[in-house]
């Protein structure tokens, strides 16, 4: 087990990483509320594929905590029991979490894909923390980490059904993003942890310091990148259905963001400069380049072309890459040993 442990954490990483997909496909389809609570969907384990099972209708069985729409209001189930003649609301109680009532069938599987990813995911974290147990007289580390990446996942979900019940608040959208980045920190820190001690680096304080307000400034990024979405999501909602129009009034965030890319290139590119020209061996900011050019034209679609289909999800995903890989180098970079003098 202890052999086989460092591909079972890249597999929890890579589920991991499969959940913030799902998510990016949600946000990007619009998918958020596509169940209305949680952890079922509309009261069931395997969610309705059409409107007709959310309708009332005579001699129908119903089991407690179904839900059904009536007059564009969400109605639970309180008991089982099968429908009779004329709608009796004694059955009946109004879902009380929030007034959405909206069912679209392709929005719902979308969500409900998004949760097995993370139901998937969950069990890999914590067929990790078990395999870790193995780890306990060698490094207490690794086992503890592990069961805290375990307590994190439930927090994750936790956050997951705040998100529902808040109808998509953009700052409990950024604390659920910014969580699964620090899952996916933690991860790698134990597979690196869990690896032999292979130095393939020059330690270099200048390059770590400045990988390290890097990787901040990423984080950033993908915070400020919600809340810009957010404010482009209220600009539809308001009819203004193209980038054109939207952009003419475009929030003070709007242009953080933006500024904030320039930055996060400039500094990158020191890096890469600085890694060729001491031969700091650090092959990874090469990936980190690319991905942050992928990062800026797949920005410029969404602001400038209408959301091309797929830019949205490349963007987010291509974030969440960047954040591990930099995070990564950071871990390189402490176990590397100084160069000589």
């Amino acid at each position: 087990m202890k052999k086989n442990f460092p591909t079972i954490a890249k597999t929890a990483l890579v589920l991991v990483y499969l959940v913030i997909i799902a998510g990016a496909l949600v946000r990007m389809t619009g998918s958020g509320m596509g169940c209305p609570d949680w952890p079922k969907c509309f009261g069931y384990y395997i969610p309705p594929t059409d409107l007709r099972e959310l309708t009332w209708e005579q001699n129908r069985t119903f089991e407690k905590g179904q839900v059904i729409i009536k007059n564009e209001i969400l109605l639970v189930a309180k008991d089982n029991f099968t429908t009779e003649a004329s709608f009796d609301v004694t059955h009946w109680e109004k879902y009380t979490k929030h007034d959405y009532a909206i069912f679209n069938p392709l929005h719902t599987w979308i969500e409900y894909i998004n949760r097995l990813c993370g139901a998937l995911a969950g069990m890999a974290c914590f067929f990790m923390a078990i395999a870790s147990f193995r780890f306990w007289k060698q490094n207490k580390k690794i086992t503890l980490l592990s069961w805290l990446v375990v307590f994190m996942m439930g927090f994750q979900a936790w956050l997951g059904a705040k998100v529902v019940y808040s109808v998509l608040n953009p700052i409990k959208i950024t604390v659920h993003m910014v969580m699964a980045l620090v899952i996916v920190a933690v991860i790698l820190y134990i597979i690196q942890l869990a690896r032999p001690k292979l130095v393939t680096v020059r330690y270099d304080s200048t390059f770590r310091n400045v990988l390290l307000f890097s990787l901040l400034l990423t984080l950033i990024q993908v915070a400020i990148g919600t809340q810009v979405r957010q404010f482009v999501d209220e600009q539809v909602k308001n009819g203004l259905t193209a980038s054109i129009l939207w952009l003419q009034n475009p929030s003070v965030i709007f242009y953080v963001h933006r500024s904030f890319s320039i930055l996060v290139l400039l500094i990158n590119l020191y890096l890469y400069i600085r890694n060729t020209k001491f031969g700091l061996g650090f092959s990874k900011i090469n990936w980190v380049l690319s991905i942050i050019v992928i990062e800026i034209f797949t920005g410029i679609a969404m602001a400038y072309f209408d959301f091309p289909i797929g830019s949205q999800a490349i963007h987010l995903v291509m974030a969440s890459v960047l954040f591990g890989i930099q995070f990564y180098m950071i871990l390189e970079a402490k176990k590397s040993s100084p160069a000589n003098s």
